[in-house]
């Protein structure tokens, strides 16, 4: 079974970042990890992927175009089964209200701190096992 993991940001050096940290996972083949560059591209592989198990969405929430709070209702509605974290650089209360109002699961700030994002990864594949 392959259990995968869709990160959405513009920023190019987001893939290579991801990659890097987690390549020990991704060469034992614990999860794939899916990029999307922009929210709309996100949506369509979040429904490409229905028969996929897709255990979690990293979104940044600052993208030109449909913005990751803009996104983050409509993908809930196609994936509600999917969790999302929101990461931001700017983790004011208002943004965080808005994050889970709109039905994210968390909201991360930027440096994102990878030993709590991989406990969370953890947490997410014991649960989809």
């Amino acid at each position: 079974m392959s259990v995968y993991i869709l990160v959405v940001d513009d920023e190019p050096d987001v893939e290579a970042l991801f990659r890097q940290q987690f390549r020990r996972d991704l060469r034992a083949g614990r999860f794939l990890m899916e990029f999307a560059s922009s929210a709309p591209a996100a949506l369509e592989r979040a429904v490409e992927m229905e028969d996929a198990t897709l255990i979690l969405i990293l979104s940044d929430i600052n993208m030109p175009g449909m913005s990751g709070l803009e996104m983050l209702p409509i993908v809930r509605s196609v994936r509600p089964d999917v969790p999302v974290i929101m990461i931001t650089a700017y983790g004011d209360a208002e943004t965080r209200r808005k994050a889970l109002a709109n039905g994210a699961t968390d909201l991360m700030t930027k440096p994102i701190d990878f030993a709590a994002l991989r406990q969370e990864i953890d947490t997410r594949l014991e649960q989809a096992a």
